[in-house]
């Protein structure tokens, strides 16, 4: 709560034009900014794993939030790649909206699981607060005033929130190890996003900090699946 009115007292955040400007943009097999558009292909293999488990565990408690969150991570892999197709603002949208949606699924999942069951039915407000925070910051991008601070929100306070959950909401399951895993690749992420040129550099201009990125992201998302198979073993075994 304190975050969210804080934010109130934030200037607006506009979308920093030099965000688009990614270091590699070598261009192999007719495919512009090859690396960084292949290397979301990760995405697709995980968001299949895990939906196809979703769709034979329909009767899960938590079978919703998890659907939502592969749903995403499936996505995420052709938002991304057509944004990095193309970089630009217009792009950045599809980009970000799958994003959004695994978050709060994830999110769902964890407050579901560990403070209360009934906190399931908080997936439907998640997922639109989110997807209309990706909506807001293009229709202030249209209007040359841009603000990012709801999505910042949105990709950012789970991520905080949720070691918190899981500290103060301990389960008899050890999935603290599959938590670990996650933000750890996640953080990485972030960090390989930060350093892209530098990244670049230092491999002498094979790979990008960018691409490695995507990779590491997509490595988080394998965590999610660890999560659900141990969230659905039960499931699995009565069929």
């Amino acid at each position: 709560l304190l975050a969210i009115l804080g934010m109130l007292f934030v200037a607006p955040i506009p979308q920093d034009p030099a965000y688009h400007l990614f270091v590699d943009i070598r261009q192999w097999w007719s495919i512009p900014n090859t690396l960084d558009v292949l290397s979301n292909v990760p995405f697709i293999l995980t968001g299949l794993l895990g939906l196809k488990r979703c769709l034979k565990c329909r009767e899960t408690l938590l079978f919703w939030p998890f659907l939502a969150m592969f749903i995403g991570v499936f996505w995420t892999a052709f938002g991304s790649a057509y944004y990095h197709w193309a970089p630009g603002n217009e792009t950045l949208v599809w980009d970000r909206l799958p994003m959004t949606i695994a978050f709060m699924g994830l999110f769902t999942l964890v407050l579901a699981d560990r403070v209360d069951s009934r906190w399931r039915y908080a997936l439907l407000p998640l997922l639109i607060a989110g997807i209309a925070s990706v909506w807001y910051w293009d229709w202030t991008e249209d209007f040359g005033a841009g603000d990012l601070r709801p999505y910042a929100l949105v990709q950012f306070l789970p991520m905080l929130l949720i070691p918190l959950i899981l500290i103060l909401y301990p389960a008899p399951r050890r999935d603290y190890g599959v938590f670990i895993g996650l933000l750890f690749f996640y953080v990485l992420a972030k960090l390989l996003e930060h350093f892209d040129r530098q990244v670049f550099e230092l491999t002498s201009q094979l790979v990008s900090g960018h691409s490695l990125k995507h990779l590491s992201a997509a490595l988080a998302t394998a965590f999610l699946y660890v999560l659900l198979i141990r969230h659905t073993h039960n499931y699995s075994q009565q069929e």
